[in-house]
C-alpha cells in the first residue's frame, strides 16, 4: 500500500471550487464523464462512469471532502481527503490519498494530477 499527497491551486473561490468537485452536473462538464454523487455522509458515489466508486465519509461544505474509494479485493480502506483553504489567488486543495494498492499507484497518481486536477484547472481558466 502506498500513500499520495498533492497540493493544487485552483483559480476560483473556495465555495465555487467545492461545488465543482461535488455537484454531479458540474463534474460531468469539466470531466466529460457521468458522475453520481450526493452530499450526504455515508452515501455511495460513482465518478468517471463507474471507474471510481466509493462512499462519502465526511463532508464540510466549502472546506473538506473525505471519501473511501473501493478497490476490488482490498481489505484496508483507501481514504481520500480533499481539504480546501483560501489562497491569495484562488483555492488551495490539499489531497491526501491513503492505502492505494501498489499496482494502481502510478495510474492513480497520474489520474489525480492530469485528469482530476488538470481538468478542474482548465474548467476555471
Amino acid at each position: 500500500m502506498k500513500n499520495l499527497n498533492q497540493k493544487h491551486t485552483i483559480l476560483s473561490e473556495r465555495e465555487i471550487v467545492f461545488a465543482a468537485m461535488t455537484n454531479p452536473v458540474i463534474i460531468e462538464i469539466w470531466s466529460g464523464y457521468k458522475a453520481e454523487l450526493e452530499l450526504i455522509e455515508g452515501s455511495e458515489f460513482s465518478l468517471w462512469e463507474g471507474d471510481i466508486v466509493g462512499k462519502n465519509l465526511k463532508i464540510i461544505p466549502g472546506k473538506l471532502l473525505q471519501q473511501e474509494w473501493y478497490f476490488d479485493g482490498q481489505v484496508e480502506k483507501s481514504i481520500v481527503t480533499l481539504k480546501l483553504s483560501d489562497k491569495e489567488k484562488g483555492t488551495l486543495v490539499e489531497l491526501k490519498h491513503q492505502n492505494i494498492p501498489d499496482e494502481a499507484y502510478d495510474d492513480i497518481r497520474e489520474g489525480w494530477k492530469k485528469y482530476y486536477f488538470g481538468s478542474l484547472k482548465k474548467y476555471f481558466k
